[in-house]
């Protein structure tokens, strides 16, 4: 155990807060009410389809449209992970600990805008394209309490010492002993924005095709903060087990250890003054590695990346396509733990003025929509995220994502109408991609809700998104160190909002 191993474990706080989350990596398609409605939107001939297919906005009519949504997210994470020096814990004994985080995002703006004229149709659009909101694991992470549970395994050279030292008559070394217990506080919190704009034009070449391009760009900004602090192990005097503080339990015996080394020296036996000394530094940087640690680390960044779509019109069939292409992202980091980042190099990620990159990935959706009858309409999409191009990431780690969506829209009446709809997510991590700061796994989400023609050009709409998360299990190590780790989710969105034209 030495305190640079600590120091990393403990600030290894990455990508912590997106639970309004949907889609490939920092990309977040619930864009809108009418996604929660039903998520199959990329042939959507709406409003909303200035995000999901901003080429068949030009088919409404001429004027000023407009979509405002407020959304409601929350989200957990949950890790149960496996460690057999976990039973050590004073206050869980198992060898299995759960570790859970929750994101919330009170609220999720967006607002959608075009105006048609002519052939033309110019359009914005404002949301969190990478998510926003904040996620807390109020005892930390296992990867955290892994570092903390191995201090004890030096219990065994420090009691033949003391045995040893004792033996000698050197006072204050007969009947001490180092227990196997151990106690820790920890806990880290992500809070992390990625503000979306993009602004663009569609063009009708057709009454049947039209073609569009935009400019998307993206603002992040975001703080980690967490701390493992209160480290404290199981000292045996006489028979006596108390826990206490273990940067002070080593200080003190490393103290011992210089005094007893100076008296050998005096006494002209410099072999074991020397090896007294020895193990007096060890003690010493043992008490190093559990001090407190904190980290507290804003990051800023922006990026722009351009935009493409198609729309075709045939008959009652609609049929959309848009990419977005890779937005390069470069947070820069100001960051409250500079000194200590800039002599260790797994921290270099929160150092002080530091850029970390954060790409999100180019993206090509395909959809379809088909009018069964004029109040009922069935449609189809497709997304393909291709995650492996961001920089971040390699491909032993992960591979791209891909999405498959599907869904149904009602007109009860004239003024009514509902929706449902249902979204497959299959991300391509792999084991290497996977750990408890930063995992995602396999999903079915469904959406349902409803629309309201409050008037010819005002429509009300609320909706309800939820996710299924699968679990990923990962065991790595050797026995009798063998870590196991079990990921899973869960997620859930309301939302409420009004489409209206000028």
């Amino acid at each position: 155990m030495n305190k640079t191993r600590l120091i990393c474990t403990a600030t290894a706080i990455i990508t912590l807060a997106m639970p309004a989350k949907a889609g490939g990596l920092l990309t977040n398609t619930n864009q809108s009410i009418n996604f929660l409605r039903n998520p199959a939107r990329d042939a959507t001939l709406s409003i909303d389809g200035v995000y999901s297919n901003p080429a068949g906005v030009v088919f409404l009519d001429q004027g000023f449209h407009f979509s405002v949504s407020l959304q409601n997210a929350h989200q957990t994470r949950t890790i149960h992970t496996g460690y057999p020096l976990f039973v050590n814990n004073v206050n869980n004994q198992s060898a299995v600990h759960e570790y859970e985080g929750k994101a919330d995002a009170p609220i999720i703006p967006s607002i959608q805008a075009a105006y048609n004229r002519g052939k033309w149709s110019v359009q914005f659009n404002f949301a969190l394209a990478g998510g926003g909101g904040k996620c807390e694991f109020a005892n930390g992470l296992g990867s955290f309490e892994k570092v903390v549970a191995g201090i004890p395994t030096y219990a065994n050279d420090i009691n033949t010492l003391y045995a040893t030292l004792g033996a000698m008559g050197l006072p204050g070394m007969s009947g001490q002993q180092m227990g196997s217990r151990y106690d820790y506080q920890s806990f880290m919190r992500g809070r992390q924005y990625y503000y979306g704009f993009t602004l663009g034009a569609a063009y009708k070449l057709s009454d049947n095709l039209s073609v569009y391009g935009g400019v998307k760009m993206l603002y992040g900004t975001s703080n980690y903060y967490g701390y493992v602090k209160n480290i404290s192990i199981e000292s045996i005097s006489n028979g006596t087990s108390t826990i206490v503080p273990a940067a002070a339990y080593f200080e003190n015996l490393g103290n011992q250890l210089n005094r007893y080394a100076g008296a050998m020296e005096q006494a002209g036996n410099h072999a074991a003054a020397q090896q007294l000394s020895a193990y007096a530094d060890k003690a010493q940087q043992l008490s190093q590695g559990t001090q407190d640690i904190e980290l507290n680390c804003d990051q800023t960044g922006w990026g722009v990346a351009p935009i493409i779509g198609v729309d075709y019109r045939l008959g009652k069939l609609n049929l959309a396509a848009k990419y977005e292409f890779k937005t390069r992202m470069r947070l820069k980091n100001k960051a409250a733990n500079s000194l200590s980042a800039g002599n260790i190099s797994m921290l270099d990620t929160f150092r002080d003025g530091q850029q970390v990159a954060e790409d999100t990935p180019s993206l090509l959706t395909v959809g379809g929509q088909y009018e069964v009858t004029s109040a009922l309409r069935v449609m189809a999409g497709w997304h393909h995220y291709f995650d492996v191009d961001t920089k971040q990431y390699t491909k032993n780690m992960l591979s791209d994502t891909n999405e498959y969506l599907a869904g149904i829209e009602y007109d009860i009446n004239k003024r009514i109408q509902v929706s449902a709809g249902g979204q497959r997510t299959l991300y391509g991590y792999k084991a290497d991609g996977m750990n408890d700061i930063s995992f995602n796994v396999n999903s079915w989400s469904v959406g349902v809700g409803v629309g309201v023609n409050v008037t010819e050009k005002v429509k009300v709409n609320a909706g309800y998104f939820h996710t299924f998360y699968g679990k990923f299990n990962k065991t790595e190590g050797e026995a009798p160190a063998v870590t196991t780790n079990e990921f899973t989710r869960s997620n859930r969105v309301f939302g409420l909002g009004v489409d209206f034209s000028l």
